[in-house]
């Protein structure tokens, strides 16, 4: 072997063992920096789960941990109905959020966007369903819709047990294929609320009815639809909350607010 290649060699294992120190120092580094990084998530974890004690006292949990939520969380109102964002780690959360006194924001985020959408709702251009006097509600609704064909049948069985209601109808007409067409037939008869409930039992007339006045309230109905930000049947109004879907036990406290004021009134009538 020759001097040069000798010299090289020895370069190479006098580098070799020089750097091996410095690998296994930054590999040392390296784990001390995960296991440091450990415990601080461990000790945040553990105070994070003390402070969800001392605040909401009343609330029992059998496990408590990190969430796959990362970063700063966003909140979006679709169509009436609060969503949260978190961007970081993509994901999209459907939930309540409470603040240490037990509001429930999201609510309260919900009433106030319904508070502005009530603002581009005309009552005068509705089909109104039921007793003038009688609590009201508004109701986007959809004649094919099964949630709302059962929302009928809750509103007429508390009619029958004495608390009916006064509902300004508007019709959505773009999720069901033949629900603009069952709408213009119920705004173009003569006894729009016979036609309302025939519809809403599942009747269908060999003939459906069309006029101009009802295909001009389909399509205007449709465009308060798109205005206010309807995405489903039914969506309801109820002293000025947003309720999405047949929320049966919201509307059963409702109709008991109003009914109990109305039955204190007969009692002292009667004394």
């Amino acid at each position: 072997m020759s001097k040069t290649r000798v010299r090289r060699v020895s370069l190479l294992v006098a580098f070799a063992i020089g750097t091996m120190p410095l690998f296994e120092a930054r590999a040392q580094d390296t784990h001390a920096g995960k296991v440091d990084n450990e415990k601080a998530l461990a000790l945040a974890a553990q105070a994070a789960q003390q402070q969800l004690h001392q605040t909401f006292t009343n609330l029992k949990f059998e496990d408590f941990g990190p969430s796959a939520v990362n970063g700063p969380i966003y909140q979006a109102n679709a169509g009436g109905r609060i969503i949260y964002y978190a961007p970081q780690s993509e994901h999209l959360l459907f939930a309540a959020v409470y603040d240490k006194n037990g509001v429930n924001l999201t609510a309260l985020a919900q009433e106030q966007g319904a508070s502005r959408r009530l603002k581009a709702i005309d009552p005068a251009k509705a089909l109104a369903i039921g007793p003038e006097g009688a609590p009201t509600v508004i109701e986007f609704t959809d004649p094919d819709c099964p949630y709302c064909q059962a929302l009928e049948r809750f509103w007429n069985t508390k009619a029958a047990e004495g608390k009916p209601v006064r509902r300004l109808v508007f019709f959505v007409s773009g999720i069901h294929p033949t629900a603009a067409a069952k709408a213009e037939h119920i705004l173009c008869s003569p006894d729009k609320e016979a036609a309302f409930r025939a519809a809403y039992s599942g009747q269908t007339p060999p003939i459906l009815r069309q006029c101009e006045a009802g295909h001009t309230r389909v399509a205007q109905d449709a465009e308060l639809v798109a205005r206010v930000g309807i995405s489903g049947t039914p969506t309801l109004i109820v002293d000025g909350k947003l309720i999405s879907g047949f929320q049966q036990a919201e509307l059963e406290a409702f109709l008991d607010r109003y009914a109990k004021p109305a039955l204190k009134a007969a009692s002292e009538a009667v004394r």
